[in-house]
This record gives structure tokens, C-alpha cells and sequence, in this order.
């Protein structure tokens, strides 16, 4: 039985979490927390027990943000800027958003997919295309788009240097960042210069490897934590954030702060 997009968005909504997908809580004086909404795919998802240690960086945000600034991870395993719009997932972020929130947005990894035309986009028109309904719904509503150039794989070459994986994709999103006014996050080159100074060796102990999986795509907390910090300092670098959104960007995050929730059960 097919699902019409009201009900797919209904479905991404309900598969969200409370404690993940918070709108924002009442706080003294009446005024409501803003919540910073991310939409992406597996790299920043929130994971559940049956994958761990497998880490989104997703999660481990919260831990450099005041908790003023709610953080509701909408992205999911596996999607692009198409897919998440297909199914409508960005309707369902858009239906919750409100004046004064945020709007991270993070793809390639699965538009590069040229095999498959249900996530495949071209970099430089369906991609970006894409890319403008997230920035123009966000700002339709009062909200603030930021657009995050993807984070990098665990690519090196026999000299040991740390390669791009993402082709155009991150120029493609630096350039309708320019061109639209947005605040880009370039999370693509710094974490390339991330990998570069760890090296080969050093990176496996952040991403998802394991005696029985070799994964440089995805990682586990010190990882997601590295990540997320790139990401909160590049809000404040930004402005998209003032010093009094953020906490602990010089600071040790303990991997036990990370847990995964049992998976949700239909």
C-alpha cells in the first residue's frame, strides 16, 4: 500500500524521539528555548543500542550547547537532500519549526549515489535545487538556514594524505551558500584537516571500527564528538551562535556521555 506524503510525514515525525525532537520548553519569563532542527543523514542520526558503537555526531551537539538551545536530530540513515524531501521529512520539520529556531542542513553522502535515482542528484542543479527548498522553507517561517558542507570519510591515499571523497558536492553547496546568503559550516575541509593531522593509523580510533566491522564512514563517540565539535565551533565562528549559546569547545568530553536508547519498537 503506497503512503501519501501527509502520512510519511506523520510517520518521520512519530519515529523521532521526545527527547530528541523537543520543540522548545517554557521558561521563565514565558519565553520558549529555540531548538536548532538538523536534517542530514546517517553520518549526524541519532543511533539506538543495536548499532552501537556506531555514533552520529548529532548526538553528541548537546554537549557544547547551552540547554537553552534544544537540539531535535531529524536526520536519518541513508537519506540525500532528495530522498528526505521525497518522503517528507522535511514537511515534518517544517511543521514544527518556528520564528527564531535553526535549521542545519548536511547531504551528499547519499546524493553521490548515481546508481540509485531515488537519491542520486547532480551536483551542480539538482543538488543544489534541493538544497533551496530547505533554505527558502526555513526562512518562510522565520526560521535560520544553516547549510553544513558534508564531513569527510576515512579516505587516504599510499603517501598518506588524507583525499576528498565528496567530487563537487561541497563547492556545489559553498556556492548556493554565496549565492543565497547563508551561513556555511565548511565541516568537509575541516574535517579533512582533522583526518590529516590524526593520520591512517590515528583516525581508526574515531570512526566505527570494530573486530568485526571496518567502517570510514561512520563514527563511534570520539568521533561524533570531534564532529560536533567542528560543528558548534563553526556556529559561533559564524554567528550563527553567540558565546552564550555554546559551552565545553576546549574541553574533554567524556565517550560514557554517549548512550543509545533501545530501538523503537512499532
Amino acid at each position: 500500500m503506497s503512503l501519501s506524503r501527509r502520512q510519511v510525514a506523520a510517520a518521520a515525525v512519530a519515529s523521532v524521539p521526545l527527547a530528541f525532537a523537543a520543540t522548545g520548553t517554557a521558561q521563565a519569563g514565558g519565553r520558549r528555548s529555540r531548538t536548532l532542527y538538523i536534517a542530514g543523514d546517517s553520518t549526524a542520526a541519532q543511533k539506538y543500542s543495536d548499532a552501537a558503537p556506531e555514533t552520529g555526531w548529532g548526538m553528541a551537539l548537546p554537549f557544547f550547547l547551552r540547554k537553552e538551545l534544544v537540539v531535535a536530530n531529524h536526520a536519518v540513515n541513508g537519506r540525500s537532500s532528495k530522498s528526505f524531501v521525497d518522503e517528507g521529512r522535511l514537511d515534518a520539520v517544517l511543521g514544527a519549526i518556528r520564528p527564531g529556531d535553526l535549521l542545519l542542513i548536511q547531504f551528499a553522502h547519499n546524493d553521490e549515489k548515481d546508481e540509485d535515482p531515488t537519491r542520486h542528484t547532480e551536483p551542480w542543479t539538482t543538488y543544489q535545487d534541493y538544497l533551496r527548498m530547505y533554505v527558502d522553507g526555513a526562512r518562510a517561517r522565520g526560521a535560520g538556514p544553516v547549510l553544513a558542507t558534508p564531513v569527510e570519510r576515512r579516505r587516504f591515499d599510499a603517501a598518506g594524505n588524507a583525499v576528498p571523497s565528496h567530487g563537487a558536492y561541497p563547492a556545489a553547496m559553498r556556492a548556493l551558500a554565496r549565492r543565497e546568503g547563508v551561513t556555511l559550516l565548511d565541516v568537509q575541509a575541516l574535517s579533512l584537516a582533522l583526518w590529516q593531522r590524526l593520520g591512517a593509523e590515528g583516525t581508526k580510533a574515531y570512526f566505527n571500527w570494530t573486530a568485526t566491522e571496518q567502517d570510514n564512514t561512520h563514527f563511534n563517540p570520539p568521533g561524533a564528538i570531534a564532529v560536533a565539535r567542528i560543528v558548534a565551533r563553526e556556529l559561533l565562528r559564524g554567528r550563527v551562535l553567540a558565546h552564550r549559546n555554546v559551552r565545553r569547545l576546549d574541553e574533554e568530553i567524556p565517550e560514557s556521555w554517549i548512550s543509545w536508547p533501545a530501538p523503537a519498537t512499532a
